[in-house]
């Protein structure tokens, strides 16, 4: 594949890579949290008031309604507001990160764009304005777009199931991109996936992982259990309690990293990272992880969840990112929406 952003030299950088933007979408789905989502927007506005002294936010919103709603709660608070920008293009729901674009950049720092296919986790039927989104965004910034498909078949593929280094390596799981029970790509199998992942966003070698954990309605997403975090480096959330339902996945995800190389044959270093007590909420247990924290341009934001093991989480992210500020949002209420500050959140590198 000639045209492939690969062969043109693209790949996609790490997250830790100097940030243009942040990109999200303000909320407005209210059976995403219900009986909670009144405190949803004063979560996202804290989001962005960190964001906003580093970096641009840019803040998709479905119409004028929508923007003033968001200056109002925006108006409140701290924020740089020269640093923000609200854009008018409607999604269904705010979790950019599985539907927004994967950027990608040449030696020459020039942005482009992939635009996977996205189908609403195969489990929602709301989901047209979503996979319209990074479509509308590459036009409103002027720059090359490109739709991955496989026998001109357009594949899925979620932000939140996959992890790189920037440097070749890509972390993902085969209970989201391999199940066959699962309704994103039926019928491709490992090597294809890993040849598109290649020919898309530069990858030399994918690192595939087990199962994700109990509450997560994305079928594994490889964001709340291991992210990269140096390019060798991989923290990897462990559950103590032999009895909690996550215990034996991710100790087996943990002993399948142990054994992991990168694409030139180093091992890579494994950091444990632990994991909250069990959230639940009307009975039912939440996705709630340290591991779905964001990297953004002089912090890193990481979900707490008033549990004596924040503390810990923070500290060990601290001593992994030294040069950054590592700061603590409060996300109970946020995961009963199902997913917390990685899920809501797409960088756009810096070009």
């Amino acid at each position: 594949m000639l045209s492939c952003p690969a062969k043109l030299g693209y790949r996609m950088p790490a997250e830790w890579e100097p940030h243009e933007a942040t990109w999200i979408a303000w909320p407005h789905q209210r059976t995403d949290w219900p009986g909670k989502f009144a405190a949803i927007p004063w979560v996202y506005a804290e989001i962005v008031r960190h964001l906003s002294h580093f970096e641009r936010v840019n803040i998709l919103v479905n119409h004028a309604q929508g923007e003033l709603e968001a200056k109002k709660v925006l108006g409140r608070i701290d924020v740089e507001l020269e640093r923000i920008s609200i854009w008018r293009i409607p999604t269904d729901r705010v979790w950019t990160r599985d539907y927004g674009p994967i950027f990608v950049k040449n030696p020459a720092n020039k942005l482009a764009l992939v635009h996977w296919q996205f189908n609403g986790w195969a489990k929602y039927p709301n989901w047209k304005h979503d996979n319209a989104a990074p479509t509308l965004i590459a036009k409103k910034l002027r720059i090359r777009s490109w739709e991955p498909k496989l026998d001109r078949r357009r594949l899925v593929l979620e932000g939140g199931s996959i992890d790189v280094n920037g440097q070749g390596l890509l972390l993902t799981t085969e209970e989201c991109l391999l199940s066959p029970v699962q309704e994103r790509n039926p019928g491709i199998d490992r090597a294809n996936l890993e040849q598109v992942l290649a020919d898309y966003l530069g990858v030399r070698k994918v690192l595939w992982l087990g199962r994700g954990i109990a509450g997560d309605d994305t079928h594994g997403h490889v964001d709340d259990l291991a992210r990269f975090v140096a390019p060798r480096k991989v923290v990897a959330v462990i559950e103590t309690n032999p009895q909690d339902i996550n215990y034996r996945p991710l100790q087996e995800n943990l002993e399948r990293l142990q054994s992991m190389t990168d694409a030139d044959g180093q091992r890579l270093e494994i950091v444990p990272l632990p994991m909250p007590a069990p959230v639940v909420f009307r009975g039912r247990r939440l996705p709630a992880s340290y591991a779905n924290f964001y990297i953004a341009n002089e912090k890193v934001l990481v979900p707490t969840f008033n549990d004596p093991k924040d503390r810990v989480a923070l500290g060990i992210l601290a001593e992994l990112f030294p040069e950054r500020e590592v700061v603590g949002v409060h996300a109970v209420d946020l995961v009963w929406g199902l997913g917390t500050l990685h899920c809501l959140t797409q960088q756009q590198p810096r070009s």
